[in-house]
């Protein structure tokens, strides 16, 4: 019996490839990575690299504090 490869497929940081930033000034994009009860998105579902994971949450922390995104949507 053939075994199954267990090996995963490497994922680009889009962040990196591109030089783009993360602001909390701009809420629209940052709305990209939240699924739709406010949450951020993990690491698996994002593909960012450590550091800008890191540096998302950070900044949907400030836009929530400064009110630019809710904490939770309604159901």
């Amino acid at each position: 019996m053939a075994r199954k490869r267990n090996y995963k497929i490497k994922v680009r940081c889009s962040i990196c490839e591109h030089g783009a930033e993360l602001s909390y000034k701009r809420p629209e994009e940052l709305k990209r990575y939240m699924n739709r009860l406010g949450k951020i998105l993990p690491r698996r579902a994002t593909h960012f690299c450590s550091r800008h994971q890191r540096q998302l949450a950070r900044e949907v922390k400030r836009a929530r504090k400064m009110a630019l995104l809710p904490y939770t949507e309604e159901r």
